[in-house]
């Protein structure tokens, strides 16, 4: 039986100094907007994802520019993409891979599935059943699909990046807690103000094509190997006993307060610390401050959060509660 092979990076084209690391991704940002327009904070916390090593759940109406979005920060970094459209007759073996007879060879050859890529698009998650949802778990968590009992490991960088319509429940499924808490972030990107929407009008009339990002000008800014050096710089941020203390509070408070079912994890506090770091790197930072703690926890948290019935019944929202907690929660000085 052939095994796949999984890590397939090109070395970093040079070396590049923490600055000059910055710098790109704000250039990273620039490209972004020539083809997504009013998703500026969509597009940091992408970049937060991918600096910590995290997932990603895109949740949004149709039509404000998820799909594009990933894609479009995909060719900025020169990573490998793959779109998989979840239904509910998508198999586990459609997204991991499965054995086929090669006849000629009288062997079974493992064929890759979409997860084998950088920045797995898994479009409208919430459309195909838990079965088949949970073929993600392992390699999400593990980085590595595991059939036949040989496990093999996915390429690096690693990241899924899911979308999820928030007002559709016909034909949907409940994302399990244990695949929601192995989501880094849970992005809300809303519909567009008045401006941008007549910007993003005016560029479609104007001939803008959003299966052709070439043809906008979005052109590659970093490569797999920079993005590592980016990662390593962005882990290398230091965390004092203080604000990770604060970190935990945070957490320690949701699965205290009264409308709350199922607080957040340790896995979420750790989520929490790991993109406070990232977002601490970006803006300069050499350690986290309780700032980069607040500015994080909705993201890290909303979708960890399990409200009581009573709670749901009274329109409170993870994001309500959430501020509340960081207005309760002593902040270290």
């Amino acid at each position: 039986m052939k095994e796949s092979t999984a890590r397939m990076q090109d070395a970093p084209t040079h070396q590049m100094s923490e600055t000059e690391l910055r710098a790109a991704f704000a250039r990273v940002r620039d490209e972004v907007g020539k083809s997504v327009v009013g998703q500026d904070a969509a597009v940091t916390g992408l970049m937060i994802a991918l600096l910590a090593g995290g997932h990603v759940l895109l949740e949004g109406v149709p039509g404000v520019a998820k799909t594009l979005l990933v894609r479009t920060l995909s060719h900025t970094l020169k990573l490998d993409t793959k779109r998989v459209q979840f239904t509910p007759d998508l198999m586990p073996g459609d997204v991991t891979g499965s054995l086929v007879y090669d006849a000629k060879a009288g062997e079974f050859e493992f064929r890759n599935g979409p997860v084998f890529t950088n920045i797995m698009l898994a479009d409208e998650i919430n459309r195909t059943p838990p079965k088949t949802q949970s073929a993600l778990l392992e390699a999400m968590e593990e980085r590595q699909v595991s059939v036949d009992g040989l496990s093999r490991a996915l390429p690096v960088p690693f990241m899924v990046a899911a979308t999820m319509n928030p007002i559709e429940y016909e034909g949907t499924y409940t994302l399990p807690e244990a695949q929601l808490d192995r989501f880094m972030l849970k992005l809300v990107l809303d519909l567009p103000d008045r401006d941008t929407e007549v910007e993003v009008i005016r560029r479609h009339a104007a001939g803008f094509n959003p299966r052709d990002l070439a043809s906008a000008g979005v052109t590659a800014v970093l490569d797999a190997g920079q993005l590592a050096q980016a990662q390593a710089a962005a882990a290398s941020v230091g965390a004092s006993a203080d604000v990770i203390g604060y970190a935990v509070d945070l957490a320690r408070a949701t699965r205290q307060s009264p409308s709350v079912k199922l607080g957040v994890s340790p896995r979420g506090t750790t989520a929490l610390l790991s993109a406070a770091k990232a977002w601490a790197w970006l803006t300069g930072f050499d350690a986290i401050t309780p700032d980069h703690v607040q500015a994080m926890a909705l993201p890290v948290m909303r979708h960890r959060l399990q409200l009581r019935p009573e709670a749901e019944l009274e329109g409170v929202s993870a994001d309500v509660i959430l501020r509340s907690i960081m207005q309760q929660v002593q902040v270290p000085i």
